[in-house]
């Protein structure tokens, strides 16, 4: 009897282990995997693989320029934003030393997320906005390379005493992409504010298919976070609904980054106010949001090779660089 009892007791333990098991399967095969799937499909910001723009490498995907400008001595520490990685390093593939940078690889992963893959004596660095701003305060950047910063990173820079230089050299879109079979192909700024305010929940109320929308965000104080926060102008984000993880995916990025980094043929761009982000679009100024990005340095660096630095890439020869990496310049 005793035996008996005992086998009963583990059969109940047994099948509650089991209920549980089951309840926690199915909600990851409901909510979280198709959480996941909607994100790599629609917003997922895949890492950038800095090898492939490695300045002094044959095979890297950089622009190239003939100039007489070159840099010696103390050479200026470069770092920025993830889309401008093949910009910055264009700059130090034309006018730094051979030798200069040194690149580690490595494998990306939760440990290893950006500027591990440098040495610290490389003069070309990879922290991304997130760590980037801070660098550049605390001095172990000399020119940062993104837009403008998060309010919080500002703030960085306030506390520590630290006042920047921004040095506008170059333009980009800010767009907006959607599942590449979404019918969607245009949409209003407002339509946009609206959807990431929470007053539309479905595709069909901004003339799509009747599903649910899932608006996707960005890591807070990364630089496309920062750009739809000032999109947003007086409205909020609100918290995502329940029924937003079952939907088709809306996201945001810069243009280039999209296109040309980390391209994507399962995703498509979408139209703002009827006007698709084009460079013409971009150049011509037609495009509704249109991001300027920066040179950053402190004011008080006394390296007087980052006015070199700067003064030539605001020349023809640096803006041809920023063009034939995918950009806009700032001189057109």
């Amino acid at each position: 009897m005793q035996k008996r009892k005992t086998a009963l007791r583990i059969a109940a333990i047994a099948a509650v282990v089991a209920l549980f098991a089951s309840y926690n399967a199915g909600l990851y095969v409901l909510v979280t995997r198709r959480c996941g799937n909607n994100y790599s499909a629609g917003s997922n910001p895949k890492m950038v693989d800095v090898g492939k723009y490695l300045p002094f490498e044959d095979g890297s995907e950089l622009a190239r320029v003939e100039t007489d400008v070159k840099l010696g001595g103390d050479l200026p520490v470069l770092d920025g934003a993830a889309a401008l990685v093949p910009v910055y390093a264009s700059f130090i593939n034309a006018i730094y030393p051979e030798g200069c940078v040194t690149y580690d690889g490595g494998v990306f992963s939760d440990d290893n997320h950006y500027g591990e893959n440098f040495a610290a004596d490389s003069a070309m660095q990879y922290k991304n906005t997130v760590r980037g701003y801070k660098a550049v305060v605390d001095g172990d950047t000399d020119v940062f390379f993104c837009t403008k910063p998060s309010a919080e990173q500002q703030k960085y820079a306030d506390e520590q005493g630290v006042e920047l230089e921004f040095v506008p050299i170059g333009l980009e879109a800010f767009v907006f992409f959607v599942n590449a079979n979404n019918p969607v192909d245009d949409l209003s700024c407002e339509q946009i504010r609206g959807i990431y305010a929470g007053e539309y929940s479905k595709w069909s109320e901004v003339g799509g298919a009747d599903r649910y929308i899932n608006p996707m965000t960005r890591l807070a104080g990364s630089g496309s976070q920062t750009a739809m926060e000032a999109f947003m102008k007086d409205k909020a984000i609100a918290d995502k609904r329940l029924t937003s993880y079952f939907g088709a995916a809306i996201g945001y990025s810069f243009r280039y980054y999209m296109t040309g980094m980390v391209g994507n043929s399962g995703v498509k761009m979408i139209s703002l106010n009827g006007v698709y982000p084009s460079e013409e679009n971009i150049r011509s100024g037609q495009y509704p949001v249109i991001t300027t990005f920066y040179a950053i340095y402190r004011k008080d660096n006394g390296n007087e090779n980052v006015k070199t630095l700067i003064d030539f890439i605001l020349s023809p020869e640096g803006q041809r660089l920023i063009n034939e990496s995918g950009y806009v310049g700032i001189n057109g």
